[in-house]
């Protein structure tokens, strides 16, 4: 009975520090330091006396939660104290230091994490974050080469650059990806690019050595394995290089549901630990004198996490991968003390030391994906049976063959086990699910982690090996290839309410739990809000307007009741990733959107149509309209196109859509692009107005006055040419009157968009002034929403960028 209570005390410590964790981590913006060292300090004095009364159990929980949410809030001040000045953005700043990466290498030139030692700012020392995250471009054309120095960069170098610099800023959209999330969490406080001018290499072997021999371990790699493809997933698997792994290749690897065996993930360093234990315990029994020292099973554990430290720094000491390192500490060292510790139990005890070292683990899709993994095994009667009596060595072949028989029974149970359980977490965290991933899985898991993953590492001593390796990827990709393109292989869902999201959780636990099926059936209706979720749509009559945050560029999603309009696809942010990939199908996803009946091209620009090409191969278009010129790449994609021209309008769900530019006439009169943008206009008397622009120029808004003229009065008014000096006029604005006006454009674009003299003529009058750096998506429901919602104020939290709003 003491070894229970005991256990249910120390269950009860660990779960009230991931609380006061997750309190801090919820934080909109950070408290005092003092608040922090109080918190510490209160947390361990309450501990401290819990520890002499042991009756005292709220106190000791109490301060354990006190303890976890000062520790955290702690860290998170020191972290953002090291974040880059205002004032040296933009700023040609000469830097030295050590190249602290393997450079990953793309199409577009390197990208590598620079540990500074010394900054100057026109002769003048100044203090920068201690690491970057710098890209060295070789240029935007497809046929342009790596310069000699580009080529000559490698890990562990010193270097002297000038580089220019800004404070980490993404692209902020509902349920999109936390990029500076992911930045402040690696400790990334201020990325940037080299500039043209001269880089000097100081010295070859500064430092970090692992990182050189990865270097070394990849480059073999490239020179022995011809297949690009074959060459790139064995460096994603033996150095943790994943940039050579083309976009194609890793939406086959995501369809099918085996991307994490790609990547260094906690599945890869547990099946290495698990094994070099067996090796090692293996080895350790043919010794007397090694027994005598160390039992083998204790020798097995302690050698499998050595291994697992070593081949999770080898393979670059990603945060996933020290996550699992902590997890696999705090589990060996536990057993090593000799109890039986209860499975959750040990879990908890993982989770503490990993959110201890990681705070922000507990934000990140892995961390739940592995513990849920390991969870779900230890839960379920998988792990919960015994040695096989007939498995001995003096048995014959037939129980020999009944043994290898259960062991493959169990092997495909605990897969089973696996997808079931992970499946609700792939639908909340991806909103998606591989459909073929338990086939998919149950071939590339034994055959990546316990073959082509061993022969990838082992290839740094023999390099044929690399030959059968890429043989065997080659094979695989083949399999998963045919796989991803079977009918209805994903299935995608929209983002359920977290209550849905929770009781899908209870339902994967109760599915793969050993108990009476008749439980098991409550798995259905609790699964079901979260593959069907309630969807809203605006009511007839209304609509809601996103202008969505794609960066330097232009997207707008307009929904009425039964029908979606896509206003412009954004920018082409590199030759291998554009806006519609990267930005607008996972929001479409996200929302349940799996039709545009109407995609809207105002013009050719590419930050308009950047991303067009994404959203024409990855979603239903109902039709394309656009001014762009007869034979455009863009046509062939749509099965139904039509230019766009003034006097067009149609009405969807009691709401009216009117294009008023350009006139029919004005195709072939040679007018640059800007002066094709089409303009449209939508309306209903229950949920107001909104004018969307293009790039138009001041020669257009003077057209659209005089033929219109108050007729052009819109509620929201996205902004002519992201607030470019040659647009919005003062006759323009005065004719729309918008209460709300939006900028879409880049933080700290090269155009400097928007023009503060733009600026100053909305606030002149009066008008409600929104811009992608400072709002994020801007989310519309009509003149009775209010002015609008900013998704940076809805998911405000204190590693977040604060960009002020425009001002003159």
């Amino acid at each position: 009975m003491g070894g229970t209570n005991t256990g249910w005390r120390l269950a009860g410590l660990a779960l009230a520090w991931l609380a006061g964790v997750a309190l801090q981590l919820n934080e909109r913006s950070l408290l005092a330091p003092a608040v922090y060292i109080a918190a510490v300090l209160a947390g361990a004095a309450g501990l401290a006396i819990a520890w002499r009364w042991r009756g005292a159990v709220v106190l000791a929980l109490l301060g354990a939660a006190a303890f976890g949410f000062g520790a955290s809030g702690w860290r998170a001040g020191d972290r953002l104290a090291e974040r880059l000045p205002s004032s040296l953005e933009g700023q040609d700043l000469q830097v030295t230091g050590v190249v602290a990466s393997l450079p990953q290498r793309s199409i577009t030139g390197l990208r590598f994490r620079f540990e500074v030692e010394q900054a100057a700012l026109h002769g003048r020392t100044v203090t920068l974050p201690p690491l970057l995250s710098l890209g060295w471009y070789k240029g935007f054309h497809e046929d342009a080469a790596l310069s000699q120095p580009q080529q000559e960069l490698g890990a562990g170098q010193r270097w002297r650059f000038t580089v220019r610099l800004r404070q980490p800023h993404g692209s902020v959209n509902p349920h999109g990806y936390d990029y500076e999330l992911t930045l402040f969490e690696q400790g990334i406080r201020a990325t940037g690019y080299v500039r043209d001018a001269p880089a000097e290499m100081l010295d070859r072997s500064a430092g970090f050595v692992v990182e050189r021999w990865r270097q070394r371990v990849r480059d073999a790699i490239d020179s022995a394995v011809t297949d690009r493809r074959a060459a790139g997933v064995l460096a994603a698997l033996a150095v943790g290089d994943q940039s050579a792994i083309e976009r194609d290749d890793w939406d086959v690897f995501r369809n099918t549901g085996i991307a994490h065996l790609v990547s260094i993930s906690g599945l890869h360093i547990t099946m290495f630990a698990w094994l070099a234990g067996v090796v090692l315990a293996a080895l350790w029994r043919r010794s007397e004198r090694a027994m005598l020292v160390l039992p083998a099973q204790l020798a097995a554990r302690w050698g499998g996490l050595a291994a697992a430290l070593a081949y999770a720094v080898f393979s670059g000491w990603g945060v996933p991968s020290q996550r699992t390192v902590w997890m696999l500490a705090a589990v060996t060292l536990l057993q090593a003390l000799g109890r039986r510790w209860p499975w959750p139990l040990v879990l908890l005890a993982a989770a503490v030391v990993v959110t201890a070292v990681d705070p922000w683990a507990l934000l990140q899709s892995g961390f739940w994906l592995s513990f849920v993994a390991v969870g779900l095994l230890m839960s379920s009667d998988v792990a919960q049976r015994g040695p096989d009596p007939e498995a001995s060595p003096a048995a014959g072949w037939r129980a020999r063959a009944i043994t290898a028989w259960r062991h493959l029974r169990g092997e495909l149970r605990s897969q089973v086990v696996a997808t079931l359980g992970l499946a609700p977490l792939s639908l909340v965290f991806f909103q998606q699910l591989s459909v073929v991933g338990f086939l998919a899985n149950l071939l590339a898991i034994p055959l990546i982690t316990l073959v082509i993953t061993p022969l990838a590492l082992l290839g740094a001593f023999v390099a044929p090996l690399w030959w059968l390796a890429a043989w065997l990827v080659q094979q695989l990709c083949v399999a998963l290839g045919w796989l991803a393109g079977l009918p209805g292989a994903v299935w995608a869902v929209p983002v359920a309410p977290a209550w849905a999201q929770a009781a899908a959780m209870l339902a994967a636990a109760l599915l793969v739990m050993p108990i009476p099926w008749r439980l098991r059936a409550l798995a259905v209706p609790l699964a079901l809000p979260l593959l069907l979720p309630p969807l809203s749509a605006p009511a007839e009559g209304q609509f809601e307007l996103i202008a969505v945050d794609v960066g330097q560029g232009t997207a707008v999603l307009v929904r009425t009741h039964s029908h979606l309009l896509v206003y412009d696809a954004g920018p082409q942010y590199l030759p291998v990733s554009d806006a519609g990939q990267r930005v607008l199908l996972p929001l479409l996803h996200s929302r349940g959107e799996n039709r545009i009946d109407r995609l809207l091209l105002s013009h050719r620009d590419g930050d308009h149509v950047g991303g067009a090409k994404a959203l024409l191969q990855g979603v239903a278009i109902g039709d394309l309209s656009s001014s762009l010129e007869e034979g455009h790449p863009l046509l062939a994609l749509a099965p139904r196109q039509a230019r766009c021209a003034g006097g067009q309008s149609w009405q969807w769900d009691g709401v009216r859509f009117d294009v008023l530019q350009p006139l029919a006439d004005a195709y072939g009169s040679g007018l640059k692009s800007n002066a094709m943008s089409c303009v449209l206009r939508v309306g209903s008397t229950r949920s107001g107005s909104a004018l969307l622009t293009g790039d138009i120029e001041r020669e257009q808004e003077a057209a659209l006055v005089a033929s219109l003229g108050d007729a052009l009065a819109s509620d929201v008014l996205v902004v002519p040419h992201h607030g470019s000096k040659t647009s919005s006029t003062p006759a323009f604005l005065d004719a729309v009157r918008p209460r709300q006006a939006v900028f879409q454009a880049g933080y700290r674009n090269r155009f400097g968009h928007p023009a503060p003299e733009v600026v100053v003529r909305y606030r002149e009058r009066h008008i409600e002034v929104f811009d992608s750096p400072s709002c994020g998506a801007w989310q519309w429901g009509g003149v009775g929403s209010g002015q609008g919602v900013c998704q940076r104020d809805r998911d405000r939290h204190y590693w977040h960028h604060a960009v002020e709003a425009s001002s003159p």
